[in-house]
Formats: structure tokens, sequence, C-alpha cells
């Protein structure tokens, strides 16, 4: 189906774009720009999606009685809302504001962190610290294209009404972190993202894995591990800026 084509094949990339911002050397570097920034770069302008409306409206049951009208309706879920071809350039040149919430340590943050081309430094040092190893009480480099994917994914579900922190299950690892998960029986990768600031394990209330994973993977950034377990909270979804790959644990 050409709405599911690889949309970095087509310029619909955020590298195509010129937006995939430069790794910063520490969290105490300065201010990063994306390529777009630069005076000789010009963004392809992607071909633009007509967003889906954000319900239908089914009617599954239209039984009439002589009693009474019985009609019972289901929400269904746009047909695009897993296909980030569905954005625009516009959507990518807005100021980007990620709000976190760290369960494990009760924190929270809304941190407008790039505008006009920029990533603002001080914003930035604050998310390294809070997506930071907290067992292991260390600070690390977050990949800025990990910042892109997190950002990416919280604004476009707000467009259908889902406007909810993203909960950062785990960031940044040490490797000592790592390795204990493993003797745990976590699953954890020996050679592990997440020890390169390049990963991190999210949700989204009201929001299931599988949505979550879809719509990740669609932005075509890096793996995704699809990460099931029952309960009220749900499961979790990995999102990394390594090799594209999906996979389930």
């Amino acid at each position: 189906m050409a709405s599911r084509r690889n949309f970095l094949h087509h310029g619909m990339g955020l590298a195509a774009l010129g937006l995939v911002v430069t790794p910063l050397i520490g969290c105490a570097s300065r201010t990063a720009a994306p390529a777009s920034a630069s005076a000789s770069a010009k963004p392809r302008a992607p071909r633009t999606g007509v967003p889906p409306q954000p319900t239908q409206l089914a009617s599954v049951d239209r039984s009439i009685t002589s009693q009474s009208r019985q009609v019972i309706t289901e929400l269904e879920p746009p047909p695009d809302i897993f296909d980030a071809q569905a954005l625009d350039l516009e959507f990518w040149l807005k100021p980007r504001t990620l709000e976190v919430v760290r369960p494990a340590s009760n924190e929270k943050a809304r941190l407008l962190y790039w505008k006009d081309g920029e990533v603002i430094d001080s914003a930035y040092q604050e998310l390294c610290h809070l997506l930071r190893d907290v067992n292991g009480k260390k600070t690390a480099p977050i990949d800025p294209k990990l910042l892109e994917t997190l950002w990416g994914t919280q604004a476009f579900v707000a467009r259908y009404g889902i406007e909810q922190p993203l909960e950062i299950l785990s960031g940044y690892r040490t490797a000592e972190s790592n390795s204990r998960l493993r003797e745990a029986g976590v699953p954890a990768a020996r050679q592990s993202l997440h020890i390169s600031g390049r990963a991190a394990d999210i949700r989204v209330a009201n929001l299931n894995a599988e949505v979550l994973g879809s719509l990740v993977r669609s932005f075509k950034q890096g793996g995704v591990g699809f990460y099931y377990r029952s309960g009220p909270r749900g499961g979790w979804i990995h999102a990394d800026t390594g090799l594209q790959r999906t996979w389930k644990g």
C-alpha cells in the first residue's frame, strides 16, 4: 500500500528533512543545531499527508424491538494512526516541548528543548538528568535523535486527543546496572544501547503497547522492542537509535 511505503526512501525521514540534530559530546555541551540550521542546507519538503479523522463511529447493533432501539457503537482508530508519513514539514519545524515522568524517582518535567532550529542546552541537560541511571546514580549524554523520536511520538498522539507525559521506565544505564538486570532475569541485551544513552523504555497512559510501538516503528529511526505484560499498567516499548529492527520480549 502506497501509504505504508518506507518514507525514508521518499525523503520522508527526519534525516531527509535535515532536522536530525548532531549528537552532543556531553550533557555540559553547548547548544547543538540540526543540519537545517546551516545556510546551505535546504530541507526537502515531504509529501503532505492528510490526517485522518480522529474517530469513526461504527454501529454494531441496530436491532429494533417493540420496547426500545438499542444502538451500540465502538471506537475505531484512524486508519493511519501508526503511520508517521502523515506528518508534514510544518510538524517538524515547530518548537518541541517534551513532557516526561520517571516513576522510579517520582520526577516529572515539561521542557521546551528545541526551537528555531537549535537545541536549548539547559533543557537538554535536564533531559539527560531525567533519563539518567536512577539506580546507578549516574548521568550521561542522551542521543538527540532519541529525543526526536520521543517528542515526535508524544506530539503525534496529542493530535488525536491523547495528551499524556511519556513515562520513562529506563533511559541511560551503566554497564554495572545493565549486568545486574541480566542477572535478575530482566530482559536486557549484553551490549544494550541503554549503556550508550541511545535507548529508552517508555509507556504512555491510555495507549497500549501495540499502538505505541507501531507508532514508534513508523518513524523508522532505530530498533523497537514490544514488551507485553499483564496488569493495570500493561507493557512498555523499547525505542533506540540503532539498526532498524523489531522484536517482542
